[in-house]
């Protein structure tokens, strides 16, 4: 299939397209349905007239329906996208690029969804599906699975489902909250994991920077104690990694603490840690969680991050030599790979 889709990549260029504009129509209705035909046509940046046409010919093949809620996909459709994905990225060079990024960050595993979630937010839900889909290739029977907190570990929540085989899952939140928007934090995100993949959930009640005093007392009460040990046994923990300049105005940290940020140029944080551009440890915020040492007894660690501009921030958390699966977005995987996060 894919030498055919090569012979006509040379032959008749425009027939694969006409096919990437429907698979890219497709893509998008997964993520977003349902959707009337004007917000698609804004978001996928054509005009509805060309739109109208490439949805008649979908809707006459059986592969979306139209409804007073808008558009959405079929069975049919669904199960086309799912064949036609490794096509898709073999054709485009995205498994290429997983490659060499791979090679390059001397990673486990790569996975790069199509886009830039700098450009495009709904990409972030492309690479939660990919998150998800790379989990359901495990055997999650049993397992606690820790996460973290943010927009994108949000978007991963949003496109969880069901387990195939009914496995019975525990969600932990990996840390306290960060004081933002409470449907990123990771309690939250936590308990929805947890109801769409009908799965169990615990829930960290602490604040995300504690004093020292603070953080000795609360790790000895009976239920945070109790979290915490489940939280440490996780077999399978998922994150996101934060520029650190953006992360430390979200904490609300100090000007004292900024400036010191600044000062030992801190590119990346994950766990609360901030790395610079060589993957060092340059500050670290007292929380009750997970730890990076913990992260070593772990079956396997996602990293879940994506868009161009976050490029310099992933290179400096995966300088830390953690064997992680990455599931990122082309945006940040070209920027990677041309140097531009060096």
């Amino acid at each position: 299939m894919h030498s055919l889709l090569s012979i006509q990549q040379k032959l008749m260029p425009e027939l694969l397209e006409v096919m990437n504009k429907r698979y890219r129509i497709l893509r998008y209705l997964r993520l977003m349905q349902p959707i009337g035909r004007r917000s698609l046509a804004v978001n996928l940046g054509i005009t509805e007239r060309i739109l109208r046409s490439e949805v008649t010919f979908l809707k006459d093949q059986g592969l979306l329906e139209m409804s007073v809620q808008g558009m959405h996909l079929t069975e049919e459709g669904e199960q086309l996208l799912i064949q036609l994905e490794p096509v898709m990225n073999e054709v485009s060079g995205l498994r290429n690029l997983e490659e060499e990024l791979k090679q390059k960050m001397q990673l486990q595993e790569v996975i790069i969804v199509p886009g830039d979630s700098d450009k495009a937010p709904y990409v972030k839900k492309e690479m939660g599906r990919a998150c998800v889909s790379r989990l359901k290739k495990l055997d999650l029977s049993q397992n606690v699975i820790a996460v973290t907190g943010g927009t994108t570990l949000a978007a991963v929540a949003e496109m969880m489902t069901p387990p195939a085989h009914g496995e019975d899952i525990l969600f932990v939140p990996a840390r306290g909250g960060l004081g933002e928007q409470v449907e990123n934090q990771a309690n939250t995100i936590c308990a929805k994991m947890a109801r769409k993949a009908s799965g169990d959930y615990r829930l960290l009640h602490v604040p995300d920077q504690l004093s020292e005093e603070a953080h000795q007392s609360l790790i000895e009460e009976p239920g945070v104690k109790e979290v915490l040990e489940l939280i440490k046994s996780a077999g399978i923990v998922i994150h996101g990694i934060g520029d650190a300049n953006t992360m430390a105005i979200r904490r609300k940290s100090s000007p004292e603490v900024i400036e010191t940020l600044k000062a030992k140029h801190a590119a990346a944080e994950a766990f609360g840690y901030y790395f610079n551009q060589a993957g060092e440890v340059v500050h670290k915020v007292k929380t009750i969680g997970l730890q990076l040492q913990d992260l070593e007894n772990c079956e396997l660690v996602i990293t879940v991050a994506g868009g161009s501009t976050k490029a310099k921030a992933i290179e400096a958390y995966m300088k830390r030599g953690l064997k992680n699966v990455l599931v990122t977005d082309e945006g940040a995987a070209k920027a990677l790979l041309e140097g531009s996060a060096l």
